[in-house]
């Protein structure tokens, strides 16, 4: 198919191109796969900006937009050849999520699409994209989504973009007063937060707004967070403040007795090793990561060898369902378990089109089994916390109640005095905390707190 020499393709749209279909194609994630595409490109600046903004709200709305492209093509739009998709997805979102002019949004995505794909196709997404003009998207959601009288649900996956079967899972989990609310948040890109890992870095050193939870984050207003020393140096990183709020609760456990050897057992990439390894080192005790797989190990090993200095003893590749540890061995323990990852769509927006009801019933297995391996390595009168980055029941407090009934030796204790600063966070099992990204603008993290009575 010929592909005629036009006016020149926008760099930068051509750069958010290339991000959709790496996340179609490769699986990618959008926020791993755009830093690559832009240094590729040269793009910095407000143009390194606009394709993030770009790419990263085309994939969190698409659901929302592939409504309103049905309703403007004349065949399934899996008829429709995957690159030109991608292009009217980026058009669409340029017209109904972005202040671009109409005309701008049609006729660089029209030049985009003659470049990679033809003529002729060119002139196809023109025609739509005329029609996607003709509406904001208020109205366009008032068009084709089902009236929410008489489908509350269904209407909310299509105007806030998430799969039906997610709208109904984190409905069970925060109620339907909020769950318009919660949805939304999801569609809000967050703005990076740091964490001073103490004993290496301060707070002060970090330039932005201190988070109001934790005392060792800010939060940026904007800028490359690699060009801040401290984190160029290992000394601090980027972490959402939910997840160091999760070590936070960890360390701020009592424990009974010694406290010497703490265990992440899924520690990969290792942000909240290197978190809980400094804190480690503040009192003489030390972490020992665990993780499956060898380059998530290799993360782990980079990230906590800086950020936890002497209070991490490295990390074993091993798999976390046999740990590599004696029964009531260890004096804390984090199960930062693997999860549907549904409370973290902000950041990783993608994750709600790839994930189905299958993987849930997968991951809950997985969940009861480390759950439950965990609370043998752990010794009387010490701490154990699970956590999640998803809301959904059936990986909250369903697995801990199930692993509870299965080991009566296990009890649930109170979490929630070790994080005092966190309001209206109580989590759906008594003691257990529950952050949401529309209260507190972190991920919706869970916690539980689990003893060894013998």
């Amino acid at each position: 198919m010929s592909r005629p020499r036009g006016r020149r393709v926008d760099p930068a749209r051509a750069a958010a191109l290339e991000v959709l279909r790496a996340v179609r194609a490769e699986d990618g994630y959008t926020n791993l796969v755009l830093p690559a595409v832009l240094s590729q490109h040269g793009l910095t600046g407000r143009d390194a900006a606009f394709v993030t903004e770009l790419a990263a709200g085309t994939v969190r709305r698409q659901a929302t937009y592939d409504a309103v492209l049905a309703a403007c093509i004349d065949r399934p739009l899996r008829k429709v050849e995957t690159a030109v998709l991608d292009a009217l997805r980026l058009g669409t979102h340029q017209l109904l999520g972005m202040r671009v002019p109409a005309h701008a949004a049609i006729s660089t995505t029209v030049d985009l699409v003659r470049a990679k794909v033809s003529q002729g196709a060119g002139g196809f997404a023109n025609a739509v994209l005329r029609k996607v003009s003709a509406r904001d998207l208020a109205a366009w959601i008032d068009e084709v989504a089902p009236s929410s009288d008489a489908d509350a649900h269904g209407h909310l996956a299509v105007a806030e973009s998430h799969p039906r079967w997610v709208v109904d899972a984190l409905a069970s989990a925060v109620g339907e007063d909020e769950l318009a609310a919660l949805l939304a948040a999801d569609n809000v890109p967050p703005r990076v937060t740091l964490v001073a890992r103490p004993g290496r870095a301060t707070r002060d050193e970090l330039p932005g707004t201190p988070t109001p939870y934790s005392p060792y984050g800010v939060t940026l207003e904007g800028g490359d967070p690699a060009a801040v020393p401290a984190v160029a140096e290992g000394r601090a990183g980027v972490q959402d403040e939910g997840s160091q709020l999760v070590a936070l609760a960890l360390a701020a456990a009592p424990v009974e007795g010694r406290d010497e050897r703490w265990v992440d057992l899924c520690a990969g990439p290792g942000g909240k090793a290197s978190l809980l390894a400094a804190l480690a080192a503040e009192r003489g005790a030390a972490l020992t990561g665990v993780e499956l797989h060898h380059h998530r190990a290799r993360l782990v090993a980079r990230a906590a060898s800086s950020g936890g200095g002497a209070g991490f003893a490295g990390v074993v590749q091993a798999d976390a369902t046999r740990a590599p540890y004696a029964d009531a061995s260890a004096d804390r323990i984090l199960l930062d378990a693997p999860c549907t990852g549904l409370g973290a769509l902000r950041r990783r927006p993608e994750a709600r089109w790839r994930r189905t009801p299958g993987d849930l019933a997968e991951l809950v297995a997985l969940q009861r089994t480390l759950l439950a391996e965990a609370g043998r390595v752990l010794r009387p009168g010490g701490a154990l916390l699970y956590a999640t980055c998803s809301p959904v029941l059936a990986e909250t407090a369903e697995v801990v109640t199930a692993v509870l009934g299965d080991h009566p030796e296990l009890r649930l204790d109170d979490v929630r005095p070790h994080l005092p600063a966190v309001p209206d966070a109580d989590g759906p099992l008594p003691g257990s905390v529950q952050l949401w990204p529309h209260r507190h603008a972190t991920d919706a993290m869970f916690l539980a707190l689990l003893r060894r009575t013998s």
